[in-house]
């Protein structure tokens, strides 16, 4: 939702693909070739819009695509996979550009044209940043900041108005991952970070990722349980964040969709 309203007042027009379907991430571990067929025919799919950049807001779809685009210049499977495609009238397009929100934003819209949009200045307001894993690693291929120091999120965020802190833990993965395997580390992994979080008195936590949004913001309670620890941090994707200082209803937004305690936070800009 909140892409949806933020993006077309930078400039930048979303044209929904034809279908909806699966990166593949979740079938790897089963059927790597299944795994790497939907992949690749999301990006097939990008070329019945007639567009060749690719929006994709969910850290581990940008990882899984970002990684089939590597694997199609050298994997066996490559020419199977295009015969396939073959068969429904698509074509793989190896140019097609993979974008992510935090560098779509910060390296083709640009800070400048972020701040000049700004009706609402965040001043006052201090977050943490948590920039999740798959869209800073591995370092080999290609992604969308540095592994060891990241830094994009955390300038759109000051881009806004707002100031950004560091911390010791703010590398430490969400937990997502684990969900499914081992339920109680991933919950462990979150409270611990949020936790951190909440020990640095920032006014709440800024993502960019529905798996970790999903961890920190929905699965907030069930993370203090685990860690022992009452938690009351406000969590919010930074688009949501951003259509706060462009001056948009926080309903459309969909921040009355967030079930950890945002009200905090807009209180705070509100002031």
């Amino acid at each position: 939702m909140s892409v949806r309203e933020t993006f077309p007042r930078l400039d930048i027009e979303l044209v929904d693909l034809s279908e909806v379907i699966c990166c593949g991430d979740p079938v790897k571990s089963v059927n790597e070739f299944a795994a790497n067929f939907l992949a690749v025919r999301v990006l097939a799919l990008v070329n019945l819009t007639g567009q060749d950049n690719l929006l994709v807001p969910c850290n581990r779809c940008h990882f899984t695509i970002s990684e089939v685009q590597e694997t199609m210049k050298n994997s066996k499977s490559a020419h199977k996979i295009i015969e396939l495609l073959k068969q429904e009238g698509l074509d793989y397009n190896s140019n097609i550009k993979v974008w992510h929100t935090i560098d779509i934003l910060h390296d083709l819209v640009g800070l400048e044209k972020l701040r000049q949009a700004v009706k609402k200045p965040l001043k006052d307001l201090k977050v943490a940043t948590h920039v999740g894993c798959q869209i800073i690693r591995y370092s080999d291929l290609q992604r969308v900041d540095d592994a060891e120091n990241p830094r994009k999120l955390d300038e759109l965020i000051n881009a806004l108005g707002a100031e950004t802190v560091d911390y010791a833990e703010k590398l430490d993965c969400c937990g997502a991952a684990l969900t499914r395997s081992h339920p109680d580390s991933a919950l462990s992994l979150a409270g611990s970070k949020l936790k951190a979080v909440q020990s640095l008195r920032v006014d709440g936590m800024v993502v960019s990722c529905p798996d970790c949004q999903l961890m920190f913001d929905a699965r907030q309670k069930e993370a203090g349980t685990t860690v022992g620890t009452k938690l009351n941090v406000p969590v919010v994707y930074y688009t949501q964040l951003l259509g706060l200082a462009l001056g948009i209803d926080e309903k459309k937004l969909g921040l009355d969709l967030n079930q950890s305690p945002v009200d905090q936070l807009q209180a705070k800009i509100c002031v």
